[in-house]
């Protein structure tokens, strides 16, 4: 249950991504929700390999070398679905650090099963 709702999260991102960012391209919905899932499986299992290969450029550049990362992930996730195309590398960064941030917004309010989380105010303690 927590992947499929992690799928339609990073879908709902990618769709805000298209529409936001120029040369970004999305089909429609189904094209949306196979890039949700294709990009949920390369953050899965190709990104950590990146992330350890390109360990000290990473390092090197502060962090900075990940935003190329997820540039790259995007493009590769275009490159795979049909119906989303990315043109070029700016739209890759700029749509990465678009769907990173609805993302993580969005699923700052999942717990880890896929749940909706409710924040809510306890009272403080009774003094007396």
């Amino acid at each position: 249950m927590g992947f499929l709702v992690r799928v339609l999260v990073n879908a709902m991102a990618i769709l805000a991504a298209a529409a936001v960012v120029p040369g970004i391209e999305l089909s429609g919905a189904g094209a949306a929700l196979g890039a949700g899932l294709v990009l949920g499986v390369i953050n899965a299992l190709i990104r950590p390999i990146l992330l350890i290969l390109t360990l000290p450029l990473t390092l090197l550049t502060l962090g900075l070398f990940l935003f190329v990362l997820n540039a790259l992930c995007l493009w590769l996730t275009s490159a795979l679905v049909n119906g989303f195309v990315v043109q070029g590398f700016g739209a890759a960064l700029f749509g990465a650090l678009l769907v990173s941030a609805v993302s993580w917004l969005l699923t700052a309010f999942l717990s880890d099963r896929g749940r909706i989380v409710v924040i809510t105010r306890r009272s403080p303690p009774a003094s007396g």
